[in-house]
C-alpha cells in the first residue's frame, strides 16, 4: 500500500504545484509541504527543485515518481481483483476526469451517477473546460482521463470512442428563420452566434464549412460566447442563428423555445472520445471507467 506521504508526493509531482496539490487533496499547503519534506528526509535527498514561483522534479524525484506510478497501478489492479473476490473489500479510489462543456453538462452526469452507485468508494472530481484545454490539462498531468469532442488528434494521446452526436443550427421560435430551409452558402448572409476558439462544437462546424469551401471568416459573426448555456440563452432572445449540440438543446426544441433550422449539405456529426496519455490505457481505475461508460451508452442507443 502506498503511504500517505507517497500519495501526497505523487499529486505534487503530477501537478508540479504544492498549491494545486493541496487544493486537490483537501489539505493545507503547509501539510503538503510537511509530507514532502518527510520523504526528502527519508530518502536523504531533495525531490523538488524550486525555481522562483515554479518547481520541477530532481533526478531523484523523477525516479521516485516513475516507480510510484508503477506501484499505484499494481495497487489498483490488486484492489480490483480483491473486490471481485471479497465484496466487503472497498478501498478508497481517487480519479480526476476532465470533460468538455457539452459532455460535462449533458452526457457524463448519468454515467457518473451510475458508476458511483456501483463503486461508492470512488472519490471522483470532474473538471469542465473546452476540448482544447482538456487536452492541455491531460498532457500536463492535471487530469487522469479526458473526454473531448471534435478536435484534431495529436500523436501522444490515445482516443477511445464514447458516442456520436449531431450539431444542429437553431434559432429562437420567434425568429422568421425557423420557417426557412437553408443551403450552406446561405450562411454567408445570416448573422450567427458562435462558440469561442478551442470549442469542439466550433471545430466541427469549421470542418463542415471547409468541405463546402466556406471559412468561418466568411460568416457574419455577431458574437462569440464561451459555453453552451451562454450561447443558448443568447440565441433564445436574439435574431441570429447558432450551432449547438443536439444533446444540449433537446428540452428547448421540445418546448418550442428553440427551433431547428435545416442546413442542407452540411454534415455536422461529431464524435465524443475518451483521451488518455499513451501508455496509460490499461491503468486502473481509468480503464474500468472507460469500459463502464461505453457499456452505459451502448445500452441507450
Amino acid at each position: 500500500m502506498l503511504s500517505h506521504p507517497h500519495e501526497v508526493f505523487l499529486e505534487v509531482a503530477r501537478q508540479l504545484s504544492f498549491t494545486k496539490a493541496a487544493h486537490t487533496l483537501f489539505l493545507s499547503q503547509s501539510a503538503v509541504s510537511k509530507q514532502v519534506k518527510a520523504l526528502e528526509e527519508h530518502y536523504k535527498t531533495g525531490l523538488f527543485e524550486r525555481l522562483g514561483n515554479s518547481i520541477q522534479l530532481t533526478p531523484a524525484g523523477e525516479l521516485l515518481y516513475q516507480k510510484l506510478l508503477v506501484a499505484r497501478q499494481l495497487q489498483h489492479e490488486l484492489h480490483q481483483e480483491f473486490t471481485a473476490l471479497s465484496p466487503d473489500f472497498s478501498p478508497q479510489v481517487r480519479m480526476v476526469i476532465g470533460a468538455s462543456t457539452t459532455i460535462s453538462l449533458y452526457v457524463i452526469p448519468p454515467v457518473l451517477s451510475a458508476y458511483l452507485g456501483q463503486y461508492p468508494h470512488t472519490q471522483l472530481t470532474l473538471k469542465n473546460r473546452n476540448s482544447e484545454n482538456i487536452l492541455k490539462a491531460l498532457l500536463e498531468h492535471e487530469i487522469d482521463l479526458g473526454i473531448i469532442e471534435g478536435i484534431h488528434k495529436v500523436s501522444n494521446v490515445t482516443y477511445t470512442p464514447l458516442l456520436t452526436d449531431e450539431v444542429v443550427a437553431v434559432c429562437s421560435g420567434r425568429n422568421p428563420l425557423h420557417r426557412q430551409e437553408l443551403a450552406a452558402q446561405d450562411l454567408r448572409r445570416i448573422p450567427v452566434a458562435l462558440r469561442e476558439a478551442g470549442s469542439g462544437t466550433l471545430a466541427v462546424l469549421e470542418e463542415a464549412l471547409a468541405a463546402k469551401g466556406i471559412r468561418l471568416a466568411d460568416l457574419p459573426v455577431k458574437v462569440r460566447l464561451g459555453g453552451t448555456e451562454a450561447l443558448k440563452n443568447f440565441v433564445r432572445v436574439d435574431t441570429c442563428l447558432a450551432f449547438l449540440p443536439r444533446q444540449s438543446v433537446m428540452k428547448e426544441l421540445a418546448a418550442g423555445e428553440l427551433v431547428e433550422v435545416p442546413v442542407h449539405g452540411l454534415n455536422l456529426v461529431r464524435h465524443f472520445d475518451f483521451v488518455q496519455r499513451k501508455g496509460t490505457e490499461n491503468n486502473m481505475p481509468y480503464k474500468s471507467f472507460v469500459q463502464f461508460a461505453r457499456r452505459h451508452y451502448s445500452k441507450t442507443e
